[in-house]
């Protein structure tokens, strides 16, 4: 039996396992930099297979190696995230959240159990690897400043030096069966925004002895959007959006204060920093016009995904390869962000999306809702798929 054929077995084997880990995983969500009943439930799978491991590397992130033959031939890293979101579960089914408020709504336990998969094939098949496979499994992706940025300073991808890394998300549109790649530019960037603006509150029957911090909001926002519309290079999207308003006054108050925030995406780094620059001199200046002041205060925030497109697309075609040409399709460049992008920016990086949804029983439900869930299928295919893709990448 070939390697291709002896993983497929693997994984349709542990198949059963699998589902249950992911059960378990998702009946007990915890929170980003929370993970550490997470983290001690993966160190100990690991420890029950035989994968040396370190813990606590940037909060609750564990680190796993799989020594093949030749061990410091070459390094590859695969990675899962293991954090949740705080998101009361509506599903109806026996591994609901048992933290209420709690949810793995963006499918890391999905994640983190295909990786294990991955660990528990890779394992038995060490004979047959040339190199050192880490297997990162990493807290709190969905929290600034994200825990790749601190596993990374925490020197995750040295000692021994990775060469490259790959990871996979979820993705509920794709149905079960399939993946989706894009070589290039892949993710935005994301920034966090908040704006408070001040004013002088009073009687909403004399406005004039005001200084109506919801006005002044109202010119903010309106002129924020010529950032992109007017600024912007048409040709690389962006996206600068308000997302939340507080300005608790009532039918006859006018408040001191409104607070505002929002988020800023792009994929050009030049353009990211100008437009931060355009936001809080836009903000500044109508606030001082209109007799207020705001405060601008913008958080960093993870950077734009690049998938390296050699590296990317040797994984296109050996997932063809291990799946079948019409399951391996292409990925839409999207707005959306994730920390996975600090390992683009340092080793050639390949981050894929994995079908997990099926319409015909009803598993549509798009990630960070109450109702999301996976057709539990896509466990043996990522598990798989990751293992396959290892294997080729030290391999060849």
């Amino acid at each position: 039996m070939n390697i291709k054929d002896t993983i497929k077995q693997k994984a349709a084997e542990i198949f059963g396992e699998l589902v249950e880990m992911r059960r378990h995983l998702h009946a007990h969500p915890e929170l980003s930099y929370q993970e550490k009943e997470t983290a001690a439930f993966v160190a100990k799978k690991l420890k029950d297979v035989g994968i040396h491991y370190e813990e606590n590397i940037g909060g609750f992130g564990v680190v796993g190696y799989i020594y093949g033959k030749n061990p410091d031939k070459k390094v590859f890293a695969l990675r899962g995230d293991m954090d949740a979101l705080p998101i009361l579960e509506q599903n109806d089914v026996d591994y609901k959240s048992c933290n209420e408020g709690v949810m793995h709504a963006c499918g890391h336990d999905v994640h983190t159990t295909c990786l294990m998969g991955a660990a528990m094939i890779l394992i038995d098949l060490k004979s047959n690897i040339e190199g050192t496979i880490k297997l990162i499994f990493q807290p709190a992706e969905e929290r600034l400043p994200g825990g790749a940025s601190i596993m990374i300073k925490e020197g995750v991808l040295e000692n021994p030096k990775v060469e490259a890394i790959v990871g996979q998300h979820v993705l509920p549109q794709l149905e079960v069966g399939k993946v989706a790649y894009r070589p290039g530019i892949s993710m935005a960037s994301c920034d966090e925004i908040f704006l408070t603006v001040k004013g002088k509150g009073g009687h909403g029957a004399v406005p004039q002895l005001t200084v109506d911090p919801i006005l002044i909001a109202a010119h903010i926002i309106i002129a924020l959007q010529q950032i992109v519309s007017r600024n912007a290079n048409p040709t690389m999207p962006s996206v600068l959006s308000i997302g939340k308003i507080i300005g608790n006054g009532a039918t006859n108050i006018i408040p001191d204060d409104v607070k505002m925030d929002g988020t800023l995406r792009t994929f050009d780094e030049s353009w990211r920093a100008d437009a931060k620059v355009k936001i809080k001199k836009i903000a500044e200046s109508i606030a001082e016009s209109m007799g207020g002041t705001c405060e601008v205060n913008i958080l960093d925030g993870y950077p734009f995904l690049k998938n390296e497109e050699q590296l990317t697309n040797r994984c296109i075609e050996n997932a063809k390869e291990y799946m079948g040409e019409e399951n391996v399709v292409p990925l839409d460049l999207r707005m959306t962000a994730e920390d996975f992008s600090y390992y683009s920016q340092v080793v050639p990086a390949c981050f894929y999306r994995l079908g997990t949804g099926n319409i015909a029983k009803g598993i549509v439900s798009p990630i960070h809702t109450p109702t999301f869930d996976v057709d539990e299928k896509c466990l043996e295919i990522g598990a798989g798929l990751m293992a396959w893709l290892a294997i080729n990448e030290l391999n060849n």
